[in-house]
């Protein structure tokens, strides 16, 4: 409960321009959105970039966030949507790239982990939930509420994603 109230006031003091604040906020929050980003993206470079993007849209934004909520998921939505954005990108650009070249891709290195290079080629809405929830160990209530989705949106895409996994395990 504590902890709770302290980041209100961390970020009622950063809405009024507490660099101190700001900076126990990052430091706070750092570790989580990094991890999400990575987890979503498989791309350290990239997930540093989105997890430093999602804070400075964060902080532009912090003047319309409502105190009474917790930050970290509000963050986290703003990471992961980005993650999920990247990735979406990624993904179009391997295609157009494909096609004007006409060749077969390179053959991808082995995995480290047959679970992570499964989970790799879920969709990404289907990845974001799953890494929310059983890497990032989020509940299904507070992932539908950090991506602005439906409960059983996220239920849906939980399952879905899952049995992805079973059927490629």
């Amino acid at each position: 409960m504590r902890a709770g109230r302290d980041e209100r006031a961390r970020v009622r003091a950063a809405q009024r321009g507490s660099a101190s604040d700001l900076e126990e906020l990052f430091r706070t929050h750092w570790p989580r959105a990094y991890r999400a980003a990575f987890l979503v993206t498989h791309d350290s470079a990239a997930a540093e970039d989105i997890a430093q993007e999602s804070f400075l849209a964060a902080i532009r934004a912090l003047d319309r966030f409502d105190r009474r909520r917790p930050f970290g998921p509000w963050l986290h939505r703003i990471t992961v949507n980005r993650a999920i954005d990247w990735t979406r990108a990624r993904q179009l650009r391997a295609e157009v790239e494909l096609h004007d070249s006409l060749r077969a891709p390179e053959p991808a290195r082995p995995p480290r982990d047959d679970v992570l290079a499964a989970l790799a080629r879920l969709p990404p809405e289907h990845r974001a939930v799953i890494v929310m929830r059983h890497l990032l160990e989020f509940t299904p209530g507070e992932i539908a509420e950090a991506l602005g989705l439906p409960r059983g949106t996220v239920n849906s895409r939980l399952r879905r994603g899952l049995d992805s996994l079973a059927d490629e395990l």
